[in-house]
């Protein structure tokens, strides 16, 4: 039989049209099974590259802490306090802006890397040969919400996943009997945008945040009265009987397993949750070390909150969020570091609540041997003004150049990457940004900020966008 050489043009645009399609079908089927759930989603998975973190805990201070007040030394500001600043008058979120305004607090250089340091921090001064700070951070938004929003998720609208909730789809947990991805709101309540801060976002729901703290432990984790340890125990068999023949009838059916591993995390929290929250049983010492034993209920709740982020890290949760300061409302005035008015005055009741029971955090995960493999993380949403807003004592929102910090696992400390400019205005040295930061922190944890990356309408998205470089110079 004679076989033709060649095709017509119909023939060929059929058959390009439905190669095509089938290439695309299967590029799709591929992205959609690459996305989908582990059987046991908090099962841990191996980095994709020799990580030198094992796990995250990340100090969220909301309200935009002031980088001229604690980290940031500008002696250009000190000599021109009360002076117009020079150039045009800079773009403010809330009102005019008037002269230059030096900290009110003094500077003095601390550690062998000779780190200057605002007095407000005397305990954290000393950790400064541990810590690499990051001065010249940028961020998209001078709102507290959307602003929390993307340090918290990289994005600046509602519903993209947190870091934690990435670190644990990829990463897993270590822990059979705690959630991976733990958050311990401060006691004066819950930030901006709440939850959102650490939801799944388009993630499978069990790599969103868990929140709990000491005074507020998770509810309804008790069995009933009326149930015997027997009857629960043949209960859970006859549930696990069920569910292994379902599962033999419906081999790669994955969602199923998923949702029995959560629920299984549930039953073992019965147990577990009520015991990593329970401080009674650290030293004297430690409490005090701390300042769990503080006069200042507000001091010592962030304390005992401290000691329990270290107590989830020695148990295997993978990632940890701790705040210090909550929605600016309440009895006595303003609960986190949104200093518009009086500066001096809220931070000196700021101060003292962060101080010493962050600085007692990082003491203790390096003397328990932990600190070289956990990577610590402080944030804020971004800086404040050089300038005093008109009429006030305070300072504005400035997302133009601010500081954050990390210690621990892989980073280099005792260094200062970046700079604001002479004022602390605007970052003019080595300008990051919180794609930047992301970058890095997943860089620690063994993980290609450009590879990690989730299938979601029509998009391969990630935490990084299609932004971000790792900062190495900070990298030990």
């Amino acid at each position: 039989m004679h076989r033709r050489k060649w095709l017509d043009r119909r023939e060929f645009l059929g058959n390009m049209g439905s190669g095509l399609g089938s290439i695309a079908l299967a590029c799709l089927l591929e992205e959609q099974a690459g996305a989908a759930p582990p059987a046991s989603p908090l099962a841990p998975r191996a980095p994709m590259f020799p990580a030198r973190a094992k796990r995250v805990i990340q100090i969220f201070c909301p309200g935009a802490v002031s980088q001229l007040d604690t980290w940031d030394y500008k002696p250009e500001l000190i000599r021109l306090h009360d002076q117009p600043m020079p150039g045009a008058p800079p773009t403010t979120f809330q009102g005019t802006n008037g002269n230059l305004m030096k900290s009110p607090y003094g500077w003095s250089q601390k550690g062998q890397c000779g780190k200057w340091v605002s007095d407000m921090l005397p305990e954290l001064a000393n950790c400064v040969d541990d810590i690499a700070f990051v001065h010249s951070m940028t961020a998209r938004s001078n709102t507290h919400g959307p602003g929390l929003l993307q340090m918290n998720t990289g994005y600046v609208f509602d519903g993209f996943p947190s870091v934690g909730a990435w670190v644990t789809y990829a990463l897993g947990s270590e822990s059979q009997d705690l959630p991976a991805f733990v958050v311990i709101p401060d006691m004066r309540g819950m930030p901006p945008n709440g939850p959102s801060n650490w939801m799944s976002g388009f993630l499978p729901a069990a790599f969103q945040g868990t929140a709990f703290n000491t005074d507020q432990p998770i509810t309804n984790l008790r069995s009933p009265a009326t149930s015997t340890d027997k009857r629960e125990q043949d209960m859970r068999r006859y549930l696990a009987g069920l569910n292994s023949e379902y599962d033999a009838h419906n081999p790669g059916y994955s969602e199923l397993a998923a949702r029995v591993s959560s629920y299984e995390l549930a039953a073992r929290m019965q147990l577990s949750a009520p015991e990593v929250t329970d401080i009674s049983k650290e030293s004297p010492e430690t409490l005090r070390m701390y300042g769990a034993d503080s006069p200042n209920p507000l001091k010592a709740g962030y304390a005992r909150n401290s000691i329990l982020a270290r107590r989830l890290l020695e148990r295997g949760v993978r990632f940890v969020e701790l705040y210090c300061g909550s929605r600016a409302s309440g009895v006595d005035g303003l609960l986190n570091w949104d200093a518009h008015k009086t500066l001096k005055a809220d931070y000196d009741r700021h101060g003292p609540i962060l101080d010493q029971p962050t600085a007692a955090l990082l003491k203790d995960l390096k003397q328990r041997g932990l600190l070289h493999d956990t990577l610590v993380l402080w944030t804020t949403e971004f800086g404040r003004m050089p300038t005093h807003q008109t009429g006030t004592a305070g300072r504005d929102h400035n997302p133009a150049g601010f500081t954050a910090w990390m210690a621990g696992a892989g980073v280099k400390g005792g260094v200062s990457y970046g700079a604001t400019d002479d004022f602390g205005y605007k970052a003019a040295t080595d300008v990051a940004t919180i794609y930047d930061y992301h970058a890095t922190v997943l860089h620690l944890l063994g993980l290609d900020h450009k590879k990690l990356s989730y299938y979601h309408d029509g998009l391969k998205r990630r935490l990084t966008d299609v932004f971000g470089e790792v900062i190495k110079p900070i990298l030990a």
